[in-house]
C-alpha cells in the first residue's frame, strides 16, 4: 500500500456501523477508518491517521469519475456514486443489523457494487494494517475467500469476482454491465466463526434487513418540525455511536483527528464521557427514543456507582464502552497523524481529572428519564442521593472544567452551574415522587451555589458572567446558564452576558469556546470554533426571544455540515471540519436547538 492517494479531508467521509463499531467511507469510495470488533479496538484500516501505513479498503471506478455520496433514505446505509463517460455505478456500504443473531455475531462489513447505467470497470485494493498499523499479517487466498491473519485478529474477505494477491494484500479488477452486481464482504473470523461466503442473494437479504431495521428505529421519532431531515440524520448518527451490548454512547468513533493541523490537540474520543452521553439521553428522549435512554441508564447502574473513594470524586469523567475505568493514554509514534498532525494518541489521560459539571449532566439525564420515560428504581435513587450528598460537600473545589484544560484547576463558573443543576434536579425528583432525601441540606447547598455564582461569577467591569472566579475571561459554556434554567433567559445580567459573548466569541454564527491566549489551557496552538457552542448560542437566542437572529444563526450552522449533514467537533477558519468525526456533542446540540427553535417559531 502506498500513500500516493494522500489524505481525504475529514468532512469528505460518511459513516456506517452496526452498533458495535463503525467505518468511515471517503467520497472516493475508500474505507479510511475501521476498528474491529468494537469502537475502541485497534484499527484495521487507519489511513485517515497515516496515508502510507494505516491501511485502507479502496473500491472505486477504474476510470476518471465524478463522485457523489448520500444515505439510502432514512437509514445508515451509505451510497457512493461514480459518474463516468461510459456509465454510472455505485457502491452500497453497510454493516448488517436487524437480521438473525448469527449475522450480528459475525461483525460483517458489506460492499455491494452495482452498475446502474452503461458499463463500468472497477478496481479494489484491500490492505488491512492490524493494531494501528503495527502488526504484520499473512494472507491465505483460496477460491473466493482471502483470509488476513495477524497475531490477535483474523479477517476473511469473500467476493463474487476473482481476487489476486499483492504481497499480503488483495487486489481485484472487474467490469460490470448495466444491472450487474458484485459483492465484497469482510468478516471477523475465528475458531467459532469460520469464513462464510456472501453471494449476491445473501447480500440482498442483509441489505433489506438493515434498511428495515433503520427505518423501523427512526419511525419512533416524534419530531415533525422544519428541519426534519437534519434532525433525523443527527439522531441516526447518535444511534450509530451507541454500543449495543452495554448501552454505552461514545463521544466520537475516532481518535486523534486534529483540532489544528500540525498541532498537539489530538485526543482519543472512543469512550463514554458522562457529560456527552447524558446530554445524548436528553436529545434522544426529546425525540421519543426511550430505549436508548433506558440502555444508558442500565450502563450507569452497572458501571457508574458512587463511593469508591477516587481522588477525582465518586465518578470518573469517562469510562470504557464496557465500563472499565483504566484508560491509559499512550502515543503511537509510528503513525504520522492526519496531514502530519502528531501525536496520535490512544487512551485518554483526562479520565483522572476532576470535572464537577458531570454530576449535573448525569443527574439531569436521570431526572428527564424519570419524567419522560419511566420512574427510576429505588437502587438508582440511592445512587442519586449519594452523588448529591457528595456534591453538597465538594461543589466549591477548583476543578479542570468542561473543556478538560491541562493548565491547572480553577473555580470554573460552569462547574458551579452544573453542581446547582445536580442538586436542584434531585430536589425536584424527591418532591415529585415523595422520595427520601436530606432536603434541608440540599436546599441550603443549592442556594449557596446560586449566591456564589451571582456574587463571584459576575464581573462588573465586563458586565458579564465570566469563565472562572477572579477572572475576566468569557466562556461559551456560560450559554448553558439559561438552558439549564439557572437564570431567566431575559434577565438583564444574562442579556448583557449574551451581548458580550456575541462580541467576543461569535464569528458568523460560529462560536469559540474561549480565547486560549487570554485563558491559557496548558496546550500549544489555536483551535477552531466549537460546534456545540454554536448550537447552544442558537438556543440561547431562541430563549431570549431573538428568533430572527436564532433562525439565521441556525441556518448558517447547517451550511457548515458536510455533504451528509455530519459534523466534527470544530470548524476551522475556512469552514473545514476539524477534530474527531462525527461528534455526538455537536449532533445532540443540533437536535436540541432545532427542537426548541421550532417550538418558539410555532
Amino acid at each position: 500500500m502506498s500513500g500516493a492517494r494522500g489524505y481525504v479531508p475529514i468532512a469528505d467521509h460518511g459513516l456506517i456501523g452496526d452498533l458495535r463499531s463503525v467505518a468511515l467511507v471517503g467520497t472516493d469510495g475508500t474505507i479510511d477508518w475501521y476498528c474491529c470488533p468494537s469502537f475502541d479496538a485497534p484499527s484495521v484500516f487507519g489511513a485517515i491517521l497515516d496515508a502510507g501505513r494505516g491501511g485502507c479498503f479502496e473500491l472505486a471506478a477504474a476510470v476518471p469519475a465524478r463522485t457523489k455520496q448520500f444515505y439510502f433514505p432514512d437509514t445508515n446505509v451509505l451510497i457512493t456514486r461514480f459518474f463516468t463517460e461510459d456509465g454510472v455505478g455505485e457502491v452500497q456500504d453497510f454493516m448488517p443489523v436487524g437480521g438473525p443473531p448469527a449475522d450480528e455475531a459475525r461483525h460483517r462489513l458489506i460492499r455491494r457494487v452495482l452498475c446502474v447505467r452503461g458499463s463500468l470497470p472497477f478496481r479494489t485494493l484491500v490492505a488491512p494494517r492490524f493494531d494501528y498499523g503495527s502488526r504484520p499479517h499473512t494472507l491465505r487466498l483460496t477460491g473466493g475467500v482471502a483470509v488476513f491473519d495477524s497475531a490477535e485478529l483474523s479477517l476473511a474477505l469473500t467476493a463474487t469476482v476473482p481476487m489476486e494477491a499483492e504481497g499480503a494484500d488483495v487486489r481485484a479488477e472487474f467490469k460490470l454491465a448495466e444491472g450487474e452486481t458484485a459483492v465484497f464482504a469482510l468478516d471477523l473470523v475465528g475458531p467459532e466463526t469460520p469464513p462464510d461466503g456472501c453471494e449476491c442473494g445473501e447480500a440482498e437479504r442483509q441489505f433489506g434487513a438493515t434498511v428495515a431495521y433503520w427505518r423501523r428505529w427512526l419511525s419512533s421519532s416524534r419530531y415533525r418540525g422544519r428541519w426534519r431531515e437534519m434532525v433525523h440524520r443527527s439522531a441516526l448518527t447518535l444511534k450509530l455511536l451507541t454500543y449495543a451490548p452495554t448501552g454505552a454512547i461514545v463521544a466520537a468513533p475516532t481518535t486523534s483527528l486534529p483540532e489544528q493541523f500540525g498541532g498537539e490537540r489530538n485526543w482519543d474520543y472512543r469512550y463514554v464521557w458522562v457529560r456527552d452521553a447524558a446530554f445524548c439521553v436528553y436529545a434522544l428522549l426529546r425525540l421519543g427514543f426511550t430505549e436508548e435512554a433506558e440502555a444508558f441508564m442500565g450502563f450507569v447502574s452497572r458501571h457508574i456507582s458512587p463511593g469508591d473513594g477516587r481522588t477525582s470524586g465518586p465518578l470518573q469523567i469517562m469510562y470504557g464502552i464496557d465500563g472499565r475505568t483504566d484508560l491509559p493514554e499512550r502515543v503511537l509514534g509510528h503513525l504520522e497523524g492526519h496531514h502530519g498532525s502528531a501525536p496520535v494518541r490512544v487512551g485518554n489521560a483526562a479520565a483522572d481529572q476532576l470535572q464537577l459539571d458531570i454530576y449535573g449532566a448525569l443527574i439531569d439525564s436521570v431526572y428527564l428519564y424519570d419524567k419522560w420515560a419511566e420512574p427510576i428504581s429505588s437502587e438508582q435513587w440511592d445512587h442519586v442521593t449519594a452523588l448529591v450528598d457528595w456534591v453538597c460537600a465538594h461543589w466549591d473545589q477548583p476543578d479542570q472544567g468542561i473543556w478538560e484544560t491541562r493548565g491547572g484547576r480553577k473555580n470554573f463558573l460552569y462547574s458551579r452551574l452544573m453542581c446547582w443543576v445536580a442538586i436542584e434536579r434531585a430536589i425536584r425528583m424527591a418532591n415529585r415522587r415523595g422520595l427520601p432525601a436530606d432536603l434541608p441540606r440540599w436546599r441550603s447547598s443549592r442556594d449557596a451555589v446560586y449566591r456564589r455564582i451571582m456574587s463571584r461569577g459576575w464581573s462588573e467591569s465586563r458586565r458579564a458572567f465570566v469563565q472562572h472566579e477572579d477572572g475576566e475571561t468569557l466562556d461559551a459554556a456560560l450559554l448553558m446558564m439559561p438552558l439549564s434554567k439557572f437564570i431567566a433567559p431575559t434577565d438583564p445580567k444574562w442579556l448583557s452576558t449574551l451581548d458580550s459573548l456575541t462580541e467576543d466569541l461569535v464569528s458568523d454564527s460560529l462560536v469559540y469556546r474561549y480565547d486560549p491566549l487570554v485563558s491559557p489551557d496548558g496546550l500549544h496552538g489555536e483551535e477552531g470554533t466549537f460546534s456545540i457552542c454554536s448550537f447552544w448560542y442558537v438556543e440561547a437566542l431562541t430563549r431570549a426571544g431573538r428568533l430572527d437572529e436564532a433562525a439565521l444563526a441556525f441556518e448558517k450552522m447547517l451550511t457548515y455540515g458536510n455533504h451528509l449533514g455530519l459534523y466534527a467537533e470544530e470548524i476551522g477558519h475556512t469552514g473545514e471540519q476539524r477534530g474527531n468525526f462525527p461528534q455526538a456533542f455537536t449532533h445532540l446540540g443540533l437536535i436540541s436547538a432545532a427542537f426548541n427553535l421550532d417550538r418558539a417559531l410555532g
